[in-house]
């Protein structure tokens, strides 16, 4: 019988790269079960030439997928591109010869104002938006969770009277504090208007929540410089933690706020030698750099924030001390999500010029998320480190759906051109929601619709039903869009049978108390949140369990009835891409991968009821507890097994337990493949490893040569012809 295929994306960096090597055995043991597996091009390149009219647009085909009762995408993790990368990515193509535009940065013909327009599509959370038609299921496999207690990583202990903690605005002129929500009686067209002048227009509809907002810049800037004093006072590291990937508007224009603050002394020195280069500080200094590249000050610039920073007034957060690169070397290389964490692992520290972990203050401005890492931080402040071998695990349902809530990446985000009113009507001139800002302030509106909503809430229901733990949705009375959410959570809520539940609303910081000392008590809480703080939270319990977020289990239930399987809620690993083209061996793990495969064949076996499609994913769940069971994770050391050997061992265990399953016919067909397997063993490593130790060429970083990739990625001659015998 012909099953329903499942698309699997052709992304980026590290997954892109073990792609390579892993598709092949997918499709050699899912064919077998008459499962085809077939790639769809949503890469950065691949969006790139798709805006450019040079290839097809996967992603917009995709959208449609999503919307079909069938529809099955393994969604691995892909660039939210910053300008820098885009930029990047751009002149690689046109070295392989595309022809496509520089991107503009300050358009000034409208053929350079339409090129922007394509580009502007590429940047940011470009994907997620288009592929999550559904609400967010994210949880901790009990295989996964098992073994990370049985083989704990090691989280660095906090100091006694630890001085470690982070900052935020706490309402004082932040998204938090000028929040303003409406809950939209009827569908009809809205207008964002500054001194009356449009800045855009929307479709609301009805039952739709809209939150508009605002940053003051001015009180973004003092709140900057008194971090700057505080961290100098107390002797310790300062750093700022943004979201300038996803937030692809208003989290770099805060990054350069910042950068220029901190920096305050060279910007205003050279303010007009910046000027004439068109230098953004948005961009970081990295970007700085080129634009001064050749210019008579260079040195002098360049010597002039080296003194700043060795002047430890106060010491700066370091992204790579080796390089000299400070947290202000690119927008996106401090990405909150994956930076705290590491703050916690680390025991509230960050590395200094010197490369040494030194205590620091996390500058989070906006109070809306900086509350959760405040209180992360305190929490280990106050009670000490977590112990992986007992705590507890937070899973969590986020709302996500139809591009619900608080995400910056959305057209409407505005810095704003001039003093004056923002205003938000209805079609009749009413005027929903108006605020009193000043040029420079950062508006934005966000929006979560009905339906995506009603689902969240069924969703959450059910998994507090399924786990028997208490659910808790982290919404706060005084937050003006909460107010509105919560109104809609307990209408949902009497909807379903919650009898027996342990079903509360807690604000963030009394919600991240409450899973906290239940985590350290070894028990499990499921987290029902927006959004952002799905993104925050599945980053940061993850890592602190498991040592990493990609071992998550990380489910999109799509409202049409469709499954999209995001393989973990880690990132596209560009450190690891380094260090693949430098010496051949690749430390991504794939798991994320493994586990989402299994759910993805789970889901088309429970509307396709098929022997050998259940054979097939009862075998795969028994590789993959063999996996975890043996510890064939990649090591992080060249010259060891990597991630070609993890997916190796993978074939090796599912073929093993495909061989001596109760399907006759795979048993038949993958005996003599699992015989193999495991009596050429020592002969495969040999030959992956082998192929280490040197530097890699495949074509391109961000558009591989695909036969020159696949090469690097299988060099075992055994193994290949083994797997494509099959």
């Amino acid at each position: 019988m012909s099953l329903p295929k499942i698309i699997w994306t052709k992304i980026d960096e590290a997954p892109a790269l073990a792609t390579y090597s892993l598709l092949p055995i997918v499709n050699a043991f899912t064919q077998a079960a008459g499962v085809t597996v077939e790639t769809s091009d949503i890469s950065l390149a691949g969006r790139v030439l798709a805006a450019m009219g040079l290839a097809e647009n996967h992603l917009a085909e995709l959208g449609q997928v999503v919307l079909q009762p069938d529809g099955n995408i393994i969604k691995l993790p892909n660039i939210s591109a910053s300008v820098g990368q885009l930029k990047e990515c751009i002149a690689e193509l046109q070295g392989q010869g595309f022809d496509i535009p520089d991107f503009p940065e300050n358009p000034a013909t409208p053929e350079e104002e339409a090129a922007r327009a394509k580009y502007n599509t590429c940047l940011g959370s470009a994907v997620n938006p288009v592929l999550r038609e559904g609400n967010s299921d994210r949880r901790a496999a009990k295989a996964v969770k098992k073994f990370a207690q049985n083989h704990p990583h090691k989280l660095k202990p906090f100091p006694e009277n630890a001085k470690a903690y982070v900052a935020h605005m706490g309402g004082d002129g932040d998204f938090y504090g000028n929040e303003k929500s409406v809950t939209m009686d009827k569908a009809e067209k809205v207008t964002i208007a500054l001194n009356g002048k449009e800045l855009a227009t929307i479709d609301a509809l009805e039952g739709e929540i809209l939150d508009g907002t605002f940053m003051s810049v001015n009180k973004l800037r003092t709140f900057i410089q008194k971090t700057i004093d505080d961290a100098k006072a107390k002797g310790v590291l300062w750093s700022i933690h943004l979201k300038a990937t996803m937030m692809k508007v208003s989290d770099p224009i805060m990054f350069g706020h910042a950068f220029e603050v901190f920096f305050k002394e060279v910007f205003t020195k050279y303010a007009d030698t910046f000027s004439a280069l068109n230098v953004n500080p948005n961009l970081g200094m990295s970007d700085l750099e080129k634009k001064i590249a050749g210019h008579a000050l260079e040195s002098e610039i360049k010597a002039a924030f080296q003194a700043v920073v060795e002047s430890d007034s106060p010491q700066i957060a370091m992204v790579d001390s080796d390089k000299g690169a400070t947290n202000f070397n690119a927008s996106n290389d401090v990405i909150i999500d994956a930076s705290m964490p590491v703050v916690v692992r680390e025991g509230g520290k960050q590395w200094n010029r010197n490369g040494e972990a030194v205590e620091c203050v996390a500058v989070v401005p906006d109070a809306s998320y900086g509350r959760f890492f405040e209180e992360m931080v305190a929490d280990c402040v106050k009670n000490g480190q977590y112990d992986v071998s007992t705590m507890g695990s937070m899973a969590n349902v986020g709302l996500m759906a139809q591009k619900a809530e608080e995400y910056g990446s959305h057209p409407t985000t505005f810095e704003l051109a001039e003093d004056g009113t923002v205003t938000v009507t209805a079609e009749d001139g009413a005027v929903l929601m108006s605020f009193e800002c000043e040029a420079g302030d950062i508006w934005r509106m966000s929006r979560a619709k009905d339906i995506p909503i009603k689902d969240w809430v069924r969703l959450a229901v059910e998994r507090a039903r399924i786990e028997n733990v208490p659910a808790i949705f982290w919404l706060d009375e005084n937050r003006a869009h909460d107010v509105e959410m919560i109104k809609k959570v307990n209408k949902y809520l009497a909807d379903h049978d919650t009898e027996g539940l342990d079903i509360q609303i807690m604000d963030v910081t009394a919600a991240t108390k409450f899973t906290n000392a239940r985590v350290r008590e070894g028990k499990n809480t499921i987290a029902v949140t927006g959004n952002v703080l799905r993104d925050y939270l599945t980053d940061m319990y993850p890592i602190l369990e498991l040592g990493t977020s990609a071992k998550m289990l990380s489910i999109v239930p799509l409202i049409a009835g469709g499954g999209l399987y995001e393989t973990g809620a880690g990132g596209s690993a560009p450190k690891h891409v380094e260090q693949f083209l430098n010496e051949g061996h690749l430390r991504w793990d794939s798991l994320g991968e493994f586990l989402a495969l299994a759910e993805s064949l789970r889901f088309i076996g429970q509307k396709h009821s098929d022997e050998k499609l259940a054979a097939l994913t009862a075998a795969l769940d028994i590789a993959n507890e063999g996996y975890l069971d043996n510890n064939k994770a990649p090591s992080r050391k060249c010259g060891e097994p990597d991630n070609k050997a993890s997916h190796f061992f993978v074939a090796q265990y599912w073929a093993d337990a495909l061989a001596n399953g109760d399907n006759a016919e795979l048993a038949a067909k993958f005996a003599p493949v699992a015989v193999a397997l495991k009596e050429n063993e020592e002969k495969i490593i040999a030959e992956l490893l082998a192929a280490e130790g040197k530097p890699q060429d495949i074509g391109g970083y961000y558009n591989a040569d695909d036969a020159k990739a696949e090469a690097a990625m299988r060099p075992s001659a055994t193994l290949n012809a083994i797997i494509d015998a099959i």
